[in-house]
């Protein structure tokens, strides 16, 4: 499975460092296996070898996994949450909710041409795991509330809304990653501007917002900027 790019691969190998001891290792195996996975492709992936990239014992890996399976659900869920948290960050100093969401919606479809087989691994298993699933919703749902108070957008209904961005992002989604999208970035932009005017934009502006170059990623050392929510405060609102 090819690797992911740098920005989002060293949010994910990097800090477990003050979980507690258990759930420490626990972190230290899914790392291990996401680089077996990204090396290796996660069929020819085996516990052993996620054990000795790992500087474990298999047995340590059984203690928390009883099988690869469990570890390639487990490596699913930290990516969708580990992923969602990193690209949130890429455009938390971005005050308009219209601009966030645009950039949001585009930032997934970027991955997926991207990383096509990491985002089909999060598609499956986030719509297997409903806690997951509903994770992931905050980060679009805040928005959705914060366009609304802005009277950047109009919906009859929130969860229509949240269906309308779910269904028809992921859709563009999988259809970039399948390779089914002879040009996946005029796809995404179309796919972002649809979805906006049925947020109730004007179809000009809801066109210059999706085709707006997308923010660097800001380095993972540096402070979070104030605008940043938790995930708490996202749920709150």
């Amino acid at each position: 499975m090819p690797a992911l790019p740098a920005p989002l691969a060293e949010a994910l190998l990097t800090g477990h460092e003050r979980l507690p001891k258990r759930e420490r290792t626990r972190a230290q195996l899914i790392q291990a296996a996401i680089q077996v996975f990204s090396a290796r492709g996660v069929a020819q992936a085996s516990i052993q070898e996620i054990a000795q990239v790992a500087g474990m014992t298999t047995g340590t890996v059984y203690n928390h996994f009883a099988t690869r399976e469990e570890i390639v659900d487990a490596v699913a869920v930290w990516l969708a949450t580990t992923l969602c948290r990193r690209i949130d960050q890429s455009y938390a100093q971005v005050t308009d909710a219209a601009e966030r969401m645009a950039i949001g919606l585009r930032r997934y479809q970027w991955l997926a041409e991207v990383s096509p087989h990491w985002t089909l691994l999060i598609l499956q298993v986030s719509h297997a795991t409903p806690s997951l699933a509903e994770n992931i919703r905050d980060f679009c749902l805040s928005d959705l509330r914060m366009g609304v108070r802005q009277e950047r957008f109009a919906v009859p209904s929130e969860e229509a809304a949240m269906d309308l961005i779910f269904g028809a992002n992921q859709a563009a989604i999988t259809r970039i990653a399948l390779g089914l999208a002879p040009d996946p970035q005029a796809h995404g932009i179309a796919t972002a501007t649809l979805i906006l005017r049925g947020l109730g934009m004007d179809p000009e502006e809801a066109r210059t917002l999706a085709t707006r170059p997308l923010p660097e990623f800001t380095a993972l050392s540096a402070p979070a900027p104030a605008a940043r929510r938790s995930a708490s405060a996202r749920r709150a609102r």
